[in-house]
């Protein structure tokens, strides 16, 4: 069955039944290959996108309930890696075998789009769901403040 999916910020079609799970429509199906598979019951979060702006559990989510939103991975973030998530990854160091991160990025970005200027307490409860095997908690909560602080400074004047 043809299924048309916005994808980031593209209406792609792919053939695939309603029920396949939309990590292996974009993985498969569209080749982008950011979205990892982790454990395939919606615990870890490697496999997190957004639909609609929400957070997701790739793995969990059937490609046909979705036809017709706005579904962004990790590639579709930023066209350069430009968003302050991204950036704040980078500049932290925040990856250690980066495994889980595009996961944890995608995560972020839904706590940085409903809460601007987390507090440790909000990116706790807000991360809770995403597994970082190498531990990299600390300086993923780093990096996301930094990020919220990035977002919002005022655009330096020459």
């Amino acid at each position: 069955m043809l299924l048309k999916l916005n994808v980031n910020s593209e209406v792609r079609t792919v053939d695939a039944p309603p029920d396949t799970p939309l990590l292996w429509v974009l993985r498969d199906g569209l080749d982008l290959k950011g979205t990892k598979y982790g454990c395939g019951m919606g615990i870890c979060g490697a496999c997190t996108v957004l639909v609609e702006g929400k957070a997701v559990r790739s793995c969990m989510t059937h490609a046909g309930s979705v036809a017709g939103q706005a579904i962004t991975t990790i590639e579709g973030l930023s066209a350069n890696t430009a968003h302050p998530l991204q950036q704040a990854w980078d500049t932290l160091d925040v990856p250690q075998c980066g495994y889980c991160q595009p996961g944890q990025i995608m995560a972020a970005a839904t706590l940085l789009a409903r809460t601007p200027h987390p507090t440790d307490a909000d990116i706790d409860a807000a991360m809770s769901g995403n597994l970082c095997r190498c531990g990299t908690y600390p300086r993923i909560r780093q990096a996301i403040h930094h990020a919220a602080e990035a977002a919002h400074a005022p655009a330096l004047r020459d």
